[in-house]
């Protein structure tokens, strides 16, 4: 690793990473904890990712996957935080490329700004990368992250952020510490420690335009909601919660892993997360027609194309 880039690489803070994770790790910490809750908790979530999560792609070949699994091979992960709403398509305002190296126990996550110009994949024009998503759901999604980084994708997982707003209210409400004060639909969210309910929290996630640093903060407290999210979630005891987290999570994610793909990759991947980085995509704003877009220069497209396909090596 050159000195430039371990200067860019830095522990994660890990927002859709830690989508990812808590996501397997309430389906897992709960079926090793069979003996506790029983196995109507460990049938549950069984059911809940098989029957309502496990959505097949026509992107990834599940055979080529599960052979790489099987011989535990570096893995990348497409992760997507969509902003899905009622009778709206959606568009995915989170982009990321988590890859596991379990061999060199390594996991890398690396960030795609949304607003990344580049070419839809099936259409053949240029526009921003979360477009893509609209234009063709998750397999478009899937193909264009592909074709832009020149890598191979073996899992996705999507998350509708309107599902942020049941889990905390799941969990029984969230703390966070709030560096701005401002107004929002009737709420006052004032600075310092707060406490936020599911309504509450999607206005506290979704607010950019009162914050000086725009999209960057709105990231910021998207990754302060989760942490506070995993927080709470870790410290359930109660079954009817732990049950409501799950349903939740059935009602708001979905992904081409099958219960069984899950469990393979806690048990054979679980030692990457010892070893964790992550990096976001360099690049510069610039105005096109009067749209806003995130330009990222060809060298920095190969550096981090060298970066995933190198987890590996």
């Amino acid at each position: 690793m050159t000195g430039k880039r371990s200067t860019q690489l830095k522990k994660p803070k890990r927002l859709w990473l830690k989508i990812t994770l808590i996501t397997l790790g309430v389906m897992f910490v709960l079926a090793g904890s069979a003996a506790i809750y029983a196995y109507s908790i460990y049938d549950n979530a069984k059911v809940t990712v098989n029957e309502q999560m496990h959505q097949k792609v026509t992107e990834i070949d599940p055979k080529v996957t599960k052979q790489k699994v099987s011989e535990q091979e570096p893995l990348n992960i497409l992760l997507l935080g969509v902003d899905k709403r009622a009778n709206d398509t959606g568009r995915s305002d989170a982009l990321m490329v988590l890859s596991l190296d379990p061999k060199n126990d390594k996991m890398q996550l690396v960030s795609i700004p949304r607003d990344t110009r580049t070419t839809m994949v099936g259409k053949g024009f240029e526009d921003k990368i979360n477009h893509a998503y609209a234009f063709g759901g998750t397999d478009m999604s899937i193909s264009t992250v592909e074709s832009l980084l020149d890598i191979e994708l073996d899992y996705y997982v999507e998350m509708n952020m309107e599902g942020l707003a049941d889990m905390v209210d799941a969990v029984g409400g969230i703390t966070v510490n709030n560096d701005l004060d401002w107004h929002d639909g009737g709420y006052h969210f004032k600075k310092g420690e707060i406490t936020l309910n599911g309504p509450q929290t999607m206005k506290y996630v979704r607010m950019r335009y009162q914050d000086p640093d725009g999209d960057f903060g709105r990231t910021e407290r998207q990754r302060q909601v989760i942490q506070a999210v995993i927080d709470k979630g870790a410290n359930i005891a109660s079954v009817n919660k732990l049950d409501d987290m799950i349903d939740v999570l059935g009602n708001n994610m979905s992904t081409n892993m099958d219960f069984a793909d899950m469990r393979n990759l806690l048990l054979n991947y679980n030692s990457v997360r010892h070893n964790a980085v992550s990096y976001m995509m360099q690049g510069s704003g610039t105005t096109i027609d009067g749209t806003y877009y995130y330009i990222v220069p060809d060298e920095e497209v190969a550096k981090v194309h060298e970066m995933i396909v190198g987890v590996g090596s």
